[in-house]
């Protein structure tokens, strides 16, 4: 991958790396409370729920990870694999939850994913 497309991925590595620990770690604070528009009653009471998705986040950001720091052409294939997860949930997320995510999560990932294929097809 050329060094565009490798950091594309490592920032979204780390933007779900931020997602995990705001939603693991820092659920019910004001911060993580401002970034996700919830109330002290709902992060309290929804606090494991958050938890489990901070996971799911952390895998994305270790699958990112990965494909970033592999050799091709497995990095080129795990970069992919990943990217378009983030998309799919990127997609779901804001279907269900705030369409703000398209914007946070989805066109960073597609942008990020046509980076690697340009380089991959170049």
């Amino acid at each position: 991958m050329t060094i565009l497309a490798t950091v594309a991925v490592l920032a979204l590595a780390a933007l779900h790396a931020y997602i995990l620990v705001l939603e693991m770690f820092l659920w019910t604070t004001p911060r993580a409370r401002s970034a996700f528009g919830t109330t002290p009653e709902f992060a309290e009471s929804t606090r494991a729920l958050a938890a489990n998705q901070g996971l799911y986040n952390g895998f994305l950001a270790a699958g990112l990870l990965w494909g970033a720091v592999a050799p091709e052409p497995v990095g080129f294939q795990v970069s992919v694999f990943f990217l378009v997860c983030v998309a799919v949930a990127g997609v779901y997320g804001a279907a269900t939850a705030s369409r703000r995510i398209l914007f946070v999560q989805t066109l960073p990932a597609l942008t990020a994913l046509a980076l690697v294929l340009l380089a991959h097809y170049r």
